[in-house]
């Protein structure tokens, strides 16, 4: 599921850049259950969050998006 590979990469770089999931909700400016549910998959991130959270992390956009594989669409961002 697409969803489900946003938010994994999503906690990936949030632990790589040194977040908890509490600092990084904080930052985000979201509570801590919906930021842990956009990790879990259950949550779709809008284009504009997904854009917000990039930025925080301070990469762009193209290094969150999850990669392709197989008969998958293409890209969730800019469709």
């Amino acid at each position: 599921m697409a969803t489900n590979k946003w938010g994994k990469r999503i906690k990936a770089f949030r632990k790589l850049k040194g977040y908890t999931q509490i600092e990084f909700a904080y930052e985000l400016e979201i509570s801590v259950s919906q930021l842990g549910e956009i990790e879990r998959g259950k949550r779709i991130p809008t284009e504009d969050q997904l854009e917000y959270i990039a930025a925080k992390l301070d990469i762009s956009l193209e290094e969150l998006q999850p990669k392709v594989e197989g008969n998958e669409e293409k890209r969730y961002v800019g469709t």
